[in-house]
């Protein structure tokens, strides 16, 4: 199989897809991978590098995308990029197509097998969305404190506080990686820490590990009314896989607020839980104003760590790598796991919460075989 790996165009996007050991790997089971001229560049890894492991360096995506087989991306397809797409070519990268419908009407269309990190599915988790969560939950505190600095346009306050002065209050929407993350990191830093969850079990278990130094509340629109209004930095962490995120903050709780507080949606990539961010921004441009309160809204935040990212994630991602290098759309019929994560095969949107956002028709996998 020819695997094609091009450089990420999404902006401020540093990670890359593929790292010399994947290349290695591929090479090493007969495949031959071409890798478009610095695509790794970003991220610590030289042209030499892939080409001392046996990859080709091509100058275009033009390239990539015509002679490949299977794209492997990290962020979803962009419109330069659609153009490209070929039929039965499989393209592997995080999709988060509930809330695009352009590009899902384009991947149908274009008869693309598209699989998405973020749905992948094994034994209770999602391990190649995980890694991107961990670093993500992370990223939140370290860039919601910054916003609440004055010279950013915040109220001015100092996460862990100082004798005397108490600590800022740090508000999570959702107990899952990215959820605990934060608040690890958030409690470190000596804030009040507020956790807002769906979930009994995972407040519990936030609670045996943290206990009092911790509160939490069950999620319902009168705990979240209440949570919001007191927050300094709201960190929106929910997830539903591979459907779009559902509307939790509302405006009317926005604008409780205090001036100059922060909102943080990571689940933006997934349409967003704030009614408020009602547009993705960028590493470049990451806030706006709206009522008050400074709204980020980056969709792709462990671009900003691409080093630590890709390797994160690539670690993640090499045995399904090699599965579908391997075997092609024949590795779905021998692994429902993986059958379970492709979103468009043949026309068709074959993972359920994906056709449910979209308003279109869920057809099974093996209906289409």
């Amino acid at each position: 199989m020819i695997v094609g790996v091009p450089r990420e165009i999404k902006p401020d996007e540093g990670r890359v897809a593929a790292i010399p050991s994947v290349v290695e790997m591929l090479a090493s089971d007969g495949h031959h991978v071409i890798i478009e001229n610095n695509a790794g560049f970003l991220s610590g890894f030289s042209n030499q590098e892939y080409q001392d492991v046996g990859a080709e360096i091509v100058d275009t995506p033009e390239e990539i995308f015509s002679r490949a087989d299977m794209i492997l991306k990290v962020k979803e397809p962009l419109p330069p990029e659609y153009d490209l797409l070929r039929e039965n070519q499989i393209v592997f990268t995080f999709l988060h197509l509930a809330p695009l419908k352009k590009l899902a009407k384009v991947l149908r269309e274009k008869k693309v097998t598209a699989i998405g990190y973020e749905t992948v599915e094994a034994e209770g988790y999602l391990p190649l969305l995980t890694p991107m969560s961990e670093i993500a939950g992370k990223m939140a505190i370290q860039s919601g404190t910054r916003f609440m600095e004055k010279i950013h346009g915040g109220r001015g306050i100092l996460i862990g506080g100082v004798p005397g002065v108490p600590a800022a209050d740090v508000v999570i929407i959702g107990g899952g990686v990215v959820g605990k993350n934060a608040a690890r990191v958030a409690l470190g830093m000596g804030a009040q820490v507020t956790v807002v969850s769906r979930s009994p079990q995972r407040l519990r278990e936030l609670s045996d590990i943290y206990g009092e130094r911790i509160i939490t509340f069950i999620s319902n629109k009168f705990n979240l009314a209440k949570v919001v209004e007191y927050s300094d930095l709201l960190i929106s962490a929910v997830l539903l896989p591979g459907a779009r995120a559902p509307r939790l903050v509302s405006e009317d709780m926005v604008k409780s607020m205090k001036n100059g507080s922060v909102i943080l949606d990571v689940s933006i990539d997934q349409g967003g839980a704030v009614e408020t961010i009602d547009r993705e921004t960028t590493h470049a441009n990451p806030t706006y104003k709206k009522h008050g309160v400074i709204h980020y809204a980056v969709p792709n935040m462990p671009g900003a760590v691409p080093r630590t990212a890709t390797v994160s994630l690539t670690n993640a991602t090499m045995p399904y790598i090699q599965d579908l290098a391997q075997k092609g759309v024949e590795a779905f019929k021998e692994d429902p796991t993986l059958a379970k994560v492709v979103n468009v095969f043949k026309g068709e949107i074959t993972n359920q919460a994906v056709a449910e956002a979209q308003g279109l028709p869920y057809v099974p996998l093996e209906e289409l075989w």
